[in-house]
């Protein structure tokens, strides 16, 4: 079985840490990054079959009452359903092996870094435990979902709507108008949320240094900084939660929307009711995307402030072990 050992990614690197996070991420996986994206938009695009089959099922099948046809369009719609399930599964398993072998492969490298310096004296040993630990664990998780998630949701995301659009491009524009304030909310908030997670980072690496040396002095040291990371945090869930509010009620308005506009124009015959039925479908399956594009977009902003604050402790370390590749 492939993914029961690590990747050898001993072979990827120089010296220097990598200059940014998708540099990171490419040395930790290269080609297998592409794969994996592949996979990922195969499988979305499996996802999308069914909306057709919902729209034909209700306005072909129903209303004609054609059973065998009935049954035909239920095998495809379980036959895809299975598939797509199995390949998720497949799907996480690569995404989740990609991971794993980023992690223990920048932590055998940290390690080898602080255990070759000339003097470990130099370097707080609590630094170094959350830098290898957590900080670490949440960089390397980053490398497996991090593009073919982001595939997975843009070709969802595009292939919803290029459906609906198709399909009945009036109530598709009149209902994106809620999707589109999402992205431009986003941002804004996403600025201050990656000063709140650097600061927090650092809070913690102060307390590990002083609880890997505890005297009196730093017993007190310790305990005056943790009001500091409890303040972080509720600034932090504070922005968080707030802008996952807003988000819901934009998503929560696009098959209200469906639902009215819709309505209306089945009522006046200027569409069919397998429509309305598959758009609603169609904007379930776009607010998951969008939703988890906003959350890989956070994400990577702070993978980002991770990986560069890892990069600076690597660099003061580097030229102490030339023979080793780096984060």
């Amino acid at each position: 079985m492939p993914f029961r050992k690590p990747r050898d990614v001993s072979r990827t690197g120089d010296d220097a840490p990598a200059s940014s996070l998708m540099g990171y991420v490419w040395r930790m996986s290269e080609w297998h990054q592409a794969y994996v994206c592949l996979l990922a938009v195969v499988f979305a695009l499996i996802d999308l079959i069914p909306l057709e089959l919902q729209r034909r099922i209700v306005n072909e099948v129903v209303e004609s009452q054609n059973v065998p046809l009935l049954l035909q369009y239920g095998a495809i719609y379980l036959v895809l359903i299975i598939v797509h399930k199995f390949g998720k599964f497949v799907l996480k398993l690569y995404q989740g092996w990609l991971s794993e072998s980023a992690t223990i492969y920048t932590r055998k490298h940290l390690l080898g870094l602080y255990g070759d310096q000339s003097d470990p004296t130099e370097d707080s040993s609590g630094r170094t435990v959350s830098i290898v630990g957590s900080e670490v664990e949440k960089l390397g998780g980053f490398v497996g979902e991090s593009l073919s998630q982001a595939c997975v949701n843009i070709t969802m995301l595009l292939g919803v709507l290029g459906y609906m659009l198709v399909v009945e491009p009036r109530i598709a524009l009149f209902a994106l108008a809620f999707l589109i304030p999402q992205i431009l909310i986003t941002p804004l908030m996403q600025k201050r949320l990656n000063e709140l997670v650097e600061e927090r980072v650092g809070y913690i690496r102060d307390l590990g240094d002083e609880i890997s040396n505890m005297t009196e002095a730093k017993h007190d040291y310790c305990l005056a900084i943790l009001p500091k990371i409890f303040s972080n945090r509720m600034k932090y869930f504070l922005l968080k939660f707030a802008l996952k509010t807003v988000l819901n009620v934009l998503n929560a308005l696009g098959p209200f929307t469906v639902l009215i506009f819709g309505g209306y124009l089945v009522m006046q015959g200027q569409t069919e009711i397998g429509v309305i039925v598959a758009f609603i479908s169609g904007f379930e399956r776009m607010s998951g995307p969008v939703r988890e594009l906003i959350t890989f977009y956070r994400v990577a902003a702070q993978a980002t402030v991770q990986h560069r604050m890892i990069a600076k402790w690597v660099s003061k370390h580097v030229d102490q072990t030339p023979d080793q590749t780096s984060t």
